[in-house]
């Protein structure tokens, strides 16, 4: 009986050893943020201006890791049957709200299988033509675009994006019709716009700051309940003539589903203590009109849901369709 009481407490510290050594070889480690789209995007820009913030706050390697498709559908698939182990994160963009209505068979649950973190802020989309056309105001544009109907083209990073749906709705709203030119992704579409493939792109400012700068592109509203500071002179949509048009994009991080919570309070304070950096803000909120918000996992969870369901009824009532 002595003997098996002094054995006692070795026993549990060998039980014991297999969990402490997992613990602590995950100190440390490597951690994997997962942007959904292709180098070059909104998303990517943010996710990489923050990278080495987050390194020092959390005292470990951040790699970003581009895994593009569907909308950010694949990215987030990968993420969502992640281990909850605080290893993975995944960075998101507004289609991340329309993507459970636009692609029924997603392969994971929105809501069960992924935990939110932080939600960034958010940015009008905007309604630019590219330099070579004529267009100055929305007022002419869709003059044009009702005299001569889907023979003027418009660029978004794709199929059921803000900036996709808030088209639909201004061409409801505004009686004329116009033809959509999905992209795969910012990037992408970021190319295509300088290059004027198509007469107009729909996005948020934050990947048109060289197109803007540069004179490529000329904004003619913003999707917006208000003007953007950076851009005092453009007119809402609504101010344009087609009210009751909003489309706003946000930026967010969740994790794993089960993730633990004080893995995702560290992650949640890092990434608000990454916005303080003044470089790191006045390139969100100067540069790139990005919105601060920097709002907790169920701040972020009540503002998805609300995403979710406003979006998902126009996919419906339009009958948008994936790409």
């Amino acid at each position: 009986m002595i003997a098996r009481r002094a054995l006692a407490p070795v026993t549990a510290a060998l039980l014991a050893a297999p969990a402490l050594v997992t613990r602590a070889s995950a100190q440390g480690a490597p951690i994997r943020i997962v942007v959904p789209f292709p180098p070059g995007g909104s998303v990517d820009t943010v996710t990489r201006l923050m990278q080495p913030h987050l390194q020092a706050e959390l005292g470990t390697t951040i790699v970003v890791e581009n895994r593009g498709g569907a909308s950010g559908a694949l990215g987030t698939a990968q993420v969502a049957r992640a281990a909850p182990d605080g290893q993975t994160f995944l960075m998101v963009f507004d289609t991340h709200a329309t993507n459970p209505t636009l692609i029924p068979n997603i392969g994971f649950d929105t809501r069960r299988d992924l935990a939110p973190i932080w939600l960034l802020g958010t940015a009008p989309n905007m309604v630019l033509a590219h330099r070579t056309r004529p267009w100055t105001s929305i007022g002419a544009l869709v003059e044009a675009a009702k005299a001569a109907p889907d023979r003027i083209s418009y660029g978004t990073i794709g199929n059921g994006s803000l900036a996709h749906l808030g088209m639909v709705l201004a061409q409801r709203v505004g009686g004329f019709s116009m033809t959509h030119v999905p992209y795969r992704g910012g990037g992408p579409l970021a190319t295509a716009s300088m290059a004027g493939e198509t007469d107009l792109s729909v996005a948020t400012g934050t990947i048109f700051v060289e197109h803007l700068r540069q004179g490529v592109l000329r904004p003619l509203a913003v999707m917006g309940p208000r003007r953007r500071a950076g851009l005092p002179d453009v007119p809402t949509i609504a101010e344009a003539g087609l009210p009751g048009v909003e489309a706003e994009a946000f930026w967010g991080m969740l994790a794993p589903a089960g993730t633990p919570t004080p893995v995702i309070a560290r992650m949640e304070a890092a990434c608000r203590r990454a916005t303080e950096v003044p470089e790191v803000r006045e390139r969100l909120t100067g540069i790139m009109g990005i919105e601060l918000v920097n709002g907790g996992g169920d701040a972020f969870a009540a503002f998805l849901e609300r995403q979710i369901t406003t979006w998902g009824r126009v996919i419906r009532e339009n009958d948008i369709r994936p790409d």
